[in-house]
């Protein structure tokens, strides 16, 4: 049943979508219209509806087949985040960017020495005059090789206790001091890199909250990284760039090609590849196949839920909590039965890699990329700690609680 915005989206997208438009044009239309994400701010590429609002106005840009807004790091992870931390200013500055698609963004956390363990990153952030001089290694950075900002964690204090010493920026990768190093899977892709900092500079004017903040910041923006509303809706995961000069459908046909193993885990497009396979080798027929797909079903539910908890958290001013430790657990679980169930519904044809395998290869892809979603965003290990100490009332670690007071600059480090 439709309404008022489904009607009112319907009418917008039926009179101004047009695939021959030039990507970067029809974008630009998106934002202004503000259709491209429309639960954010009016004036930042959204209208402040509703959830149930925005769903159906992402149901009229379906019924009509116009092509999605930009999807990428910039608008699942650093929206959200500057939404809720950032300055007029600094919305003002990097938000036209994000919603139109020109300005890509990688994620500077995690290091050689602080996968899991965040909160003992070393890269240092050292003030001289109103700019921070930043020093340091980061690794597994989506996308880096193609972005133009950052967002960075680095150790501002060290004389703080590990958690208290970490400040947020928002930092240009298009500097000399910035050297960034592609990482090529095992599927062959690149989508992953090691980035170097060497006395590369931000300005005090882009870091996001207050100095020491910069932790509480982090883990809004980890609380972002899950939510399906965000990250699996829309026209896939895109980076966009400055080469939005194509026309859509040119844009739309090129992307439609090859896809990486990252893009298809966090853009729902191993869904509908499960989804394609179920249909084409009817594995539904099958008792315990069906069982199984109404068990991935339940968990995608639980999974929509909990983040809908979480987000209303943040939404209300709180901050994430432990259930974001249990979507990052389940998320997990839920990539390696949707791999599984795969697998077992084309049967042989699963052992297939190559543009002749069903689903031109791309589910294989999927398949090789996996493991990573027990390990990117915090292992699975460390996720089930933070859920048995925080939920459950568990012990700690043996001198955990010692360690959380003591000047980080003390603390022993590999």
């Amino acid at each position: 049943m439709a309404t008022a915005v489904f009607d009112e989206a319907f009418q917008w997208y039926s009179e101004q979508w047009a695939p021959h438009l030039p990507l970067g044009e029809w974008w630009d239309r998106l934002a202004t219209a503000g259709w491209s994400f429309p639960k954010w701010p009016e004036g930042y590429g959204g209208r402040g509806l509703s959830t149930g609002d925005a769903r159906e106005a992402e149901r009229a840009r379906v019924a009509v087949g116009a092509y999605g807004p930009p999807r990428g790091l910039a608008t699942f992870l650093v929206a959200p985040t500057l939404m809720t931390y950032g300055t007029p200013e600094q919305l003002d500055r990097f938000m036209p960017g994000i919603v139109r698609g020109t300005d890509v963004w990688c994620q500077l956390f995690s290091e050689p020495g602080a996968g899991s363990d965040l909160a003992g990153l070393a890269t240092g952030a050292v003030l001289d005059g109103d700019e921070w001089i930043i020093n340091g290694q980061k690794v597994w950075n989506s996308g880096a090789q193609h972005a133009k900002f950052g967002i960075l964690m680095a150790r501002s204090d060290p004389e703080q206790p590990k958690h208290k010493g970490i400040s947020y920026f928002m930092i240009d990768m298009d500097q000399p001091g910035v050297d960034v190093r592609p990482l090529r899977e095992m599927t062959g892709d690149i989508a992953f890199n090691e980035v170097f900092l060497s006395d590369a500079r931000v300005s005090d004017a882009n870091r996001l909250g207050g100095q020491g903040e910069g932790w509480q910041i982090g883990m809004t923006t980890l609380s972002h990284e899950r939510d399906p509303d965000n990250a699996g809706s829309g026209s896939g995961f895109v980076f966009g760039g400055s080469n939005l000069g194509g026309t859509v459908g040119d844009y739309a046909s090129a992307v439609g090609g090859h896809v990486d193993g990252f893009t298809l885990a966090m853009s729902g497009g191993a869904n509908r590849l499960l989804d394609s396979l179920v249909h084409e080798f009817n594995a539904a027929a099958h008792p315990v196949r069906r069982q199984q797909l109404m068990q991935l079903y339940t968990l995608r539910k639980v999974a929509r839920w909990s983040t809908e908890r979480s987000m209303a958290t943040v939404k209300a001013g709180g901050q994430p909590g432990p259930e974001v430790s249990t979507l990052k657990v389940i998320g997990a679980e839920i990539s390696r039965r949707t791999r599984d169930l795969g697998l077992a519904a084309m049967g042989p044809s699963g052992m297939l890699w190559g543009d002749d395998a069903p689903t031109g290869g791309q589910f294989q892809t999927y398949c090789m990329f996996t493991p990573a979603m027990s390990i990117a965003g915090g292992s699975d290990e460390i996720n089930r700690n933070i859920i048995g100490e925080r939920v459950l009332g568990l012990p700690r670690e043996p001198g955990e609680a010692e360690q959380r007071s003591q000047p980080w600059s003390t603390l022993p480090r590999n």
